[in-house]
């Protein structure tokens, strides 16, 4: 038990504190590929699947792990991912955005969790859960991209490699707009001011969080869990802990996420960016919303932008690139109405306003 405190904390802490300073934020970056254009972000998590990917090859090769992708609910993964999008941007912050955020004092971020992990608890233990196995009924036999199509791994982490290269090259050769920008004076200098100062590249970042997820699935199964990074069981596990006492489900998974929240707080703090910030009245409506929406689709889905968008398509398995697919339409979906629609609404009225005025 003491091993799975420790490697789960140590390995929680480490991405908290990653993604805290490097604001790896996949909600944004989604919503930015619809809103801006902007595919910089998704880029990163290709980075960081690729990474991931390539390790986990080789640790299954060597009999380090196991992968078993096994079946998978083709409608629940779908319908789930599609409601866990809809939910991250209304909360602001995907499983783990939720969980660092809250470790920098935002309020509105301890309330999508709070609702987040209590969803995802009542949809895998409690009331729900009888609407959940029904919208996963229909499963597929084979999620395993190697084995159900024949291509062997390797091939496909080729493609997987290529398409990951090409794309940053492409991005990193693009020619930088020549704009002056404001550089205010560092206040620290030495290993505090690249710890808690320094700017970092989202690709930069996205390799940190790459070998992590990588160093996560050893650190895991050597507790006697099998997989790697996870967020919405351990959540769901941390609400079924507090309200029944079972201490069985204290597992790697659980130390984990608390571990997010602890490397979040320690970067916040180093770096002064830590603030207990209250939300305003829409801010706690669309958390509360937001949250809710995480932790039934998660459930749903078998996993969140973590477990599904980062760990299974980097074991190869076609329950995560399907539900990545289907999260960044959620996201886009529900980026329409909160962001693109007003902000046209707003054009037309002040072109109105100017025709008016002349």
């Amino acid at each position: 038990m003491i091993w799975t405190i420790i490697s789960g904390l140590i390995v929680g802490v480490l991405l908290g504190f990653v993604m805290q300073r490097t604001r790896f934020c996949l909600t944004g970056g989604f919503r930015d590929m619809y809103v801006q254009k902007n595919n910089k972000i998704f880029y990163a998590l290709l980075i960081a699947i690729t990474i991931q990917a390539i390790g986990i090859y080789g640790l299954n090769t060597a009999g380090v792990i196991h992968i078993d992708n096994g079946t998978f609910p083709i409608i629940g993964t779908i319908v789930g991912s599609f409601i866990f999008g809809v939910g991250i941007i209304l909360a602001g912050g995907c499983a783990t955005g939720t969980w660092y955020r809250a470790g920098e004092g935002l309020i509105g971020s301890w309330i999508a969790l709070a609702m987040y992990g209590f969803l995802a608890a009542v949809s895998k233990y409690g009331i729900l859960l009888p609407l959940k196995d029904q919208i996963n009924s229909t499963t597929v036999t084979n999620a395993d991209m190697a084995s159900s199509t024949g291509i062997p791994g390797w091939i496909w982490l080729i493609v997987l490699i290529s398409i990951t290269l090409f794309v940053v090259v492409k991005t990193l050769r693009k020619p930088k707009p020549n704009l002056a920008i404001p550089k205010l004076k560092s206040r620290y200098t030495g290993i505090r001011h690249l710890l808690f100062e320094k700017r970092i590249h989202p690709f930069v970042a996205a390799i940190a969080i790459g070998l992590i997820a990588l160093i996560a699935w050893p650190m895991s199964e050597s507790t006697g869990r099998a997989g790697g990074l996870g967020i919405t069981t351990p959540s769901a596990n941390i609400v079924q802990f507090l309200t029944t006492g079972d201490v069985s489900v204290l597992d790697w998974g659980v130390f984990l996420v608390l571990g997010i929240f602890v490397g979040s707080y320690i970067a916040a703090r180093g770096s002064r960016e830590f603030k207990w910030r209250l939300p305003d009245k829409k801010t706690i409506r669309n958390s509360a919303l937001g949250g809710a929406c995480m932790g039934f689709g998660a459930a749903v889905a078998g996993g969140c932008s973590i477990g599904n968008g980062l760990v299974a398509t980097a074991a190869l398995s076609w329950q995560g690139w399907l539900a990545l697919a289907f999260m960044i339409l959620g996201t886009w979906f529900m980026s329409y109405f909160l962001f693109v629609k007003p902000l046209k609404a707003a054009r037309v009225q002040s072109a109105q306003r100017s025709v008016s005025v002349s």
